[in-house]
């Protein structure tokens, strides 16, 4: 059986391992613009909106493209973990810098939908903002939080996931791939729903809440109560500081950016997605054998309700006729 070492030995390199790129300060300061102050969200989003920029500009400058006060933009820097302006725009100009050697520059082509884009335009926009939510939550990762997750996803005794509107799909495909392995599982959309069956739970189970904002009450409450109950709370989340998180023992987040005509969006959708498949994925290497058995007798299943791929060649042959 494969394992997962809750406490790797760091001073071994894994050397089969690829690199894996950190999380670019905009992506981290975009996850927490709502947690901020209204003077600082404004500084927060001239620095998401135009990184280069600020590399260059003088902190006097900005405060007053801001509309803001310089005291303002040093309180925004530590509120964010930089000790000032200066260690700000330095590490900015030098994820810029390494972007460009690796050839990993991106044409940030925007989200926002404007009444005169082509349609080939919008296209664009959305397969780009998809994208970019993968690759992000994926460079944002909290690799030892996801290894803490997955080690107490495989002790629970039941798994309850609980998400409304958007989140639900997410809720109710992460219970379908627990449940492809064996994992006794359930997804909740429904508010009154979701409280009772957080309110059986036990200290031996899980409760996960899944929602983009963090601020979905219902979600909210159906994690807390579970919480009371001991079991242990999981929110899966794109804001590390929203409120969701004050109930949950551990918090994987995406970064996905949602804009006009996008709230709810693919984006937010496929960012979970892979938060929900990394978990997946690591439950299933870690209890490998029981779930390779598991994968195969649900394949065996269904397989009967499918047109074979002779069948599908004698209906292409029969169209070419």
């Amino acid at each position: 059986m494969a394992t997962i070492d809750p406490s790797p030995d760091d001073t071994t390199p894994d050397t089969s391992a690829p690199t894996r790129a950190a999380p670019s300060t905009v992506v981290r300061i975009r996850a927490l613009i709502p947690s901020l102050a209204p003077a600082e969200r404004r500084v927060a989003r001239a620095v998401v909106d135009n990184p280069d920029h600020v590399t260059t500009c003088s902190i006097t400058q900005l405060a007053k493209e801001c509309g803001t006060s310089e005291a303002t933009i040093i309180r925004f820097c530590r509120t964010i973990d930089f000790s000032g302006y200066r260690d700000l725009r330095i590490t900015l100009a030098t994820e810029s810098g390494q972007a460009r050697s690796a050839g990993q520059e991106h044409r940030d082509i925007g989200g926002d939908i404007n009444p005169d884009d082509t349609l080939l335009t919008v296209v664009e926009k959305i397969a780009y903002t998809d994208a970019r939510a993968v690759e992000e939550t994926g460079a944002q990762l909290d690799i030892e939080e996801l290894r803490r997750v997955i080690l107490a996803l495989s002790g629970a005794r039941r798994i309850d996931i609980y998400g409304v509107g958007a989140s639900a799909f997410v809720a109710a495909d992460f219970q379908q791939k627990l449940h492809r392995i064996g994992v006794t599982s359930f997804a909740w959309s429904d508010s009154h729903t979701m409280r009772t069956s957080a309110a059986v739970l036990e200290d031996t189970d899980m409760a996960i809440g899944v929602s983009h904002s963090g601020a979905t009450t219902d979600t909210i409450a159906a994690l807390a109560q579970a919480r009371a109950r001991g079991a242990t709370t999981v929110a899966i989340t794109n804001f590390p500081r929203s409120a969701i998180t004050e109930t949950a023992d551990h918090c994987l987040t995406t970064a996905a950016r949602e804009t006009t005509f996008r709230s709810g969006a693919t984006a937010s959708r496929l960012a979970q997605l892979t938060v929900v498949d990394c978990v997946f994925v690591g439950l299933a290497q870690l209890r490998y054998s029981d779930s390779r058995a598991a994968l195969e007798s649900t394949f065996e299943a269904v397989k009967g309700l499918r047109i074979d791929r002779g069948e599908q060649q004698r209906r292409a042959r029969s169209r070419d006729d």
